[in-house]
């Protein structure tokens, strides 16, 4: 049998903390100190648009078997969550601002080596980054090879239809609760020019991690994961000295993890279910299995993580709940993501295909996201209302492909093979022909830290 421990060190257990801390931290390693002068000890955004969550949350009723009473312990841990962070990558991005010289001082290339060389990694890396590999080379016992396999599979098998989702259930339909649009304004990270190379990066990740062997340790689906968690860890260093904690909590902290997580695994299954999409309860429970690994390693509390989609829902429900309302950076960012949709490339040779082809893009993102969100969600987001025409072709085509040419003999392996071409195809409109690949890391101080 083959030893999933990590072959770094072995002060870890399987959630991930270290087996010797005493720092006074949660084993999973999500600190819980409360900032002082915070009334009730939770951020001001948290609960204060409850109702709004409650109307919102009518729809999800429809789709999840979940009990629709409130769980006021699980509420008050979504509340703590707001004020606990990835400490491992906390550590990581400690260990950035160390002045050059010190044995400690982790450097960016430092990080990349190390990436490039996992499974097999250094010896004498510095403890902040030796710790983090640590537990990121460190297979949960609970994970299942098998079904993470069959949950890439699920998800391939989704084509374009796991796209439109995240594009406009996900993420845009995410902008309707402030906090997390507050971070990306001020990152710069969806604004401006860099909209579309943004989303590019997403589903490069997402198609990484959902490849045939992508998230066995030192793959590209897990190395990029790490990348990721560690670019989180950074953004959460550098911005942390002028972001309102009283207000939002940590910039990147662990109840906004939980729930994007969510955007990602429970919410992409019903809403492709919503769009035609013939899912069976095997590649349900398959897709959940594989985010849930893919949290884990992303550097979510174990408390978070399941493999159950009621669970994830009710999750979801309790954050929905806890969230602020619209603001105006999200406003202005789905506004954005939306505009970027026309400007995604093709590939058509004829500029006026194109130009025709990005702006029906544009408008069929904007019908699906009318349907997801509705009348009331398009108006917060200040954007126009569209008729569901999207939603009706998107049926049609779904029932051909997934309900019939889905049910021949090896009807369901064609549905992956072209299912993984169509959102390699999406993926590559999103860079103009440029290499796709995930952005660089940031520094870990208001000017950048040195790449070596």
């Amino acid at each position: 049998m083959t030893d999933r421990r990590s072959p770094i060190s072995e002060d870890h257990d399987a959630a991930g903390g270290r087996k010797d801390r005493t720092d006074g931290r949660n084993p999973d390693g999500a600190s819980h100190s409360t900032p002082a002068g915070l009334p009730g000890g939770f951020p001001s955004r948290f609960r204060e648009a409850e109702a709004r969550g409650r109307r919102i949350a009518r729809g999800l009723f429809l789709l999840a078997d979940i009990d629709k009473d409130v769980d006021e312990s699980l509420m008050e841990r979504v509340g703590g969550a707001l004020l606990e962070r990835d400490e491992p990558g906390a550590a990581l991005a400690d260990a950035m601002r160390l002045p050059p010289g010190d044995p400690g001082r982790v450097t960016h290339a430092r990080i990349g080596a190390a990436l490039a060389a996992a499974p097999d990694v250094p010896a004498d890396l510095p403890p902040a980054l030796r710790d983090l590999l640590a537990q990121a080379l460190t297979v949960p016992d609970w994970v299942d090879w098998p079904r993470v396999e069959r949950g890439a599979d699920a998800y391939r098998y989704l084509g374009h239809n796991a796209g439109d989702v995240l594009t406009s259930l996900s993420l845009i339909g995410g902008y309707r609760f402030g906090g997390p649009p507050e971070l990306l304004v001020l990152t710069g990270g969806l604004t401006g020019g860099t909209t579309l190379r943004r989303l590019g990066e997403t589903t490069k990740w997402a198609n990484a991690v959902t490849r045939p062997g992508g998230l066995r340790p030192g793959a590209e689906g897990w190395r990029l994961t790490v990348h990721v968690r560690a670019m989180h860890a950074l953004v959460n260093a550098r911005f942390a000295p002028r972001w309102d904690t009283a207000r939002w909590g940590h910039p990147i902290n662990q109840a906004d993890q939980a729930g994007t997580l969510g955007l990602f695994d429970a919410t992409v299954i019903v809403g492709c279910l919503g769009l035609g999409v013939r899912l069976t309860r095997a590649q349900r429970d398959d897709l959940m299995h594989l985010w849930r690994y893919v949290g884990w390693l992303m550097g979510v509390a174990p408390e978070w993580l399941t493999d159950d989609e009621n669970e994830r829902h009710r999750f979801n429900h309790h954050i929905l709940l806890a969230a602020a309302g619209q603001t105006q950076a999200g406003r202005d960012l789905a506004q954005q993501t939306l505009d970027a949709q026309a400007e995604r490339d093709f590939g058509h040779r004829t500029p006026a295909v194109q130009r025709l082809r990005q702006r029906y893009e544009r408008a069929r993102q904007a019908s699906l996201l009318t349907v997801f969100v509705g009348r009331s969600g398009m108006r917060e987001l200040g954007l126009r209302s569209r008729l569901p025409w999207a939603l009706l072709l998107a049926l049609a085509d779904n029932t051909v492909r997934y309900r019939v040419l889905g049910r021949l003999p090896g009807g369901r392996r064609w549905l992956v093979s072209r299912g993984a071409r169509v959102q390699e195809r999406q993926m590559a409109s999103m860079f103009h022909g440029g290499p796709a690949a995930v952005g660089r890391l940031p520094g870990a101080g208001d000017s950048s830290s040195p790449d070596s």
